[in-house]
């Protein structure tokens, strides 16, 4: 380890304050190896280099999974190395292998690029209106009348009707559907969020669950709530983000249940570029 105050090891103890806290202000680098990992060898010198060339405009955290092994699994480490930009207490970027020195520069540099585009921005684009789960089974079941013999509209029905928070004609639907399409993707993942969709039971519309939200941002129940209402209408790093907030706040309200929801959550996502930016951030969180 070269004497640089901008290179340093991370422990599980450490880790919330050198990396997580400090990223509030400056960025920094994690590098996720091990003494008997070739390519971390190779990678870590690389590493250091651009750091330094930095002048402390981001660190360098090394963790020695091997040494560090609960931190690793924390973050889901599958391969070696590993490397994640933490900025702003969460990890927001990341990539495997040793990469040479000019895609670690691009790296940084486009991350940094991208993110100054975000912020240069003065208005949001205007979202194009959205089908409401309501409309969608209103219109599914027309087509179903118009077109019986078309049985994959009934698994988009079932999906319109667990977005309406209506688990039992979903079940139903599903239930109903050939063999061919009960092992289909969509049908597979309907399963899974079935769970989900049965916490919803007599619970309040998203718009209901926004303005008790806006009169009291410390409604957890509310925010847990649409969470998994945002989930199962697709907008899953939105629902992710609610639960997130809930860890961020209060992590053991309701006995931990906001830990539950995410990991649940891993468990019926498809997306494993969003599974992986989600999982560290609810490690960063948690250590």
């Amino acid at each position: 380890m070269p004497d640089s105050p901008h290179v340093f090891d991370a422990t599980e103890t450490t880790f919330e304050t050198d990396v997580i806290q400090a990223s509030l202000t400056t960025p920094v680098l994690v590098d996720f190896w091990a003494p008997w990992c070739g390519p971390c060898k190779t990678l870590g010198p690389i590493l250091e280099k651009i750091v330094a060339s930095y002048n402390g405009a981001v660190k360098l955290a090394k963790v020695d999974t091997d040494a560090q092994g609960q931190l690793a699994a924390a973050f889901g480490i599958r391969s070696l190395p590993t490397v994640v930009l933490v900025k702003d207490g969460q990890m927001i970027d990341g990539f495997m292998g040793a990469l040479p020195e000019p895609a670690i520069r691009e790296f940084l540099q486009k991350h940094i690029v991208a993110n100054a585009a975000i912020e240069e921005k003065d208005t949001p684009p205007t979202a194009a209106p959205i089908e409401t789960p309501e409309q969608a089974i209103a219109r599914l079941q027309q087509e179903i009348a118009a077109a019986p013999e078309k049985p994959e509209i009934k698994l988009d029905l079932a999906i319109a009707y667990l977005r309406a928070g209506l688990a039992d004609a979903a079940q139903t639907e599903l239930d109903a559907l050939p063999a061919n399409l009960s092992e289909d993707t969509r049908a597979k993942r309907l399963r899974n969020q079935l769970d989900f969709a049965r916490s919803l039971k007599d619970a309040p519309d998203i718009t209901t669950l926004r303005a008790r939200l806006a009169q009291n941002p410390a409604d957890h129940a509310a925010r847990d709530l649409l969470g998994v209402r945002l989930l199962i209408d697709g907008d899953a790093a939105a629902g992710l983000e609610e639960f997130l907030h809930i860890l961020q706040t209060q992590r053991d309200w309701n006995e931990g249940q906001a830990k539950k929801r995410l990991i649940a959550a891993f468990g019926v996502l498809d997306d494993e570029d969003l599974i992986g930016t989600y999982r560290r951030r609810m490690a960063s969180l948690l250590f």
